[in-house]
């Protein structure tokens, strides 16, 4: 009798155990699912958002003349309509990474001249902060820049920066054999397939970002930025997700809106994700 009610309580206990196993992979299941939603709702590159890791962050790219960003000498937001991008025959490209991922962003160069277009370009993102980078030079007469690294810092899940972080020109040679201001590679435009030459001059911007989100949680991406973005080749080995990229409203604003594509990828990862 005894021995019975031993198995009953030890049988018991091993239910209960095993019930509050499942229940904690459950809550932990919760948790992985719930990091991986997408919670921000604010689509529109000249709307302020307040994020945590891994929502979906939107900002634009706005090309034109390096003087059309400025207004009575002082730099504005491309969302500033004092601004007459429109009037300058800017270009505008809108993109859609998540929150902390590393992201290779590319504008394919037979539907878009950064030349044509005014040669510089300027990142950006919300309204009260209005959140903008410096203008730096793609193209002029002679050259194309085809590879940047661009860090959005956020605070408390606010974007308040944006720069282009510059690697200098050590890794210049074969086609990007010019080296401009000891910061840039540049391709010669005659070397453009664009130009009647054989080489893809697509634009491509390496992302990483920087800070803390609405939680505190640190973005730690621009860590590893330096080891792969320093290699072109290196960062295009990783596995990459393909996203559609939105094109909102703005572009009417801007003039033409460019057709842009965002591929996402993780240094950690051999697989694609699905």
């Amino acid at each position: 009798m005894q021995g019975d009610q031993d198995l009953f309580i030890m049988e018991t206990t091993t239910m209960v155990n095993i019930k509050m196993i499942m229940a904690m992979l459950l809550m932990v299941m919760m948790v992985f699912v719930g990091d991986a939603a997408d919670t921000n709702s604010v689509y529109d590159p000249c709307s302020d958002a307040k994020i945590r890791r891994l929502d979906g962050f939107t900002f634009g790219l706005a090309f034109s003349k390096k003087d059309s960003f400025a207004f009575n000498q002082t730099q504005l937001s491309p969302c500033d309509s004092r601004l007459n991008l429109a009037g300058n025959n800017a270009q505008l490209a809108v993109f859609r990474p998540k929150v902390d991922e590393m992201s290779l962003l590319t504008i394919n160069s037979s539907t878009f001249s950064p030349i044509n277009a005014g040669g510089y370009m300027v990142a950006f993102a919300g309204r009260k902060y209005a959140a903008r980078s410096l203008p730096t030079l793609v193209a002029d007469d002679s050259n194309t820049i085809t590879s940047f690294t661009l860090v959005l810092e956020f605070q408390r899940g606010t974007l308040q920066n944006l720069y282009w972080k510059k690697f200098g020109c050590k890794a210049c040679s074969g086609d990007y054999s010019v080296c401009l201001n000891n910061e840039d590679c540049a391709v010669p435009n005659s070397k453009c397939k664009s130009s009647g030459g054989s080489f893809d001059c697509n634009l491509s911007i390496q992302l990483a970002f920087s800070g803390t989100d609405k939680h505190l949680q640190v973005l730690n991406s621009w860590y590893e930025a330096p080891k792969i973005f320093a290699g072109t080749k290196s960062f295009r080995s990783y596995v990459y997700k393909y996203v559609e990229v939105i094109c909102t409203s703005q572009g009417i604003r801007f003039g033409k809106c460019l057709k842009s594509e965002n591929r996402v990828g993780s240094p950690l990862n051999s697989t694609p994700r699905p």
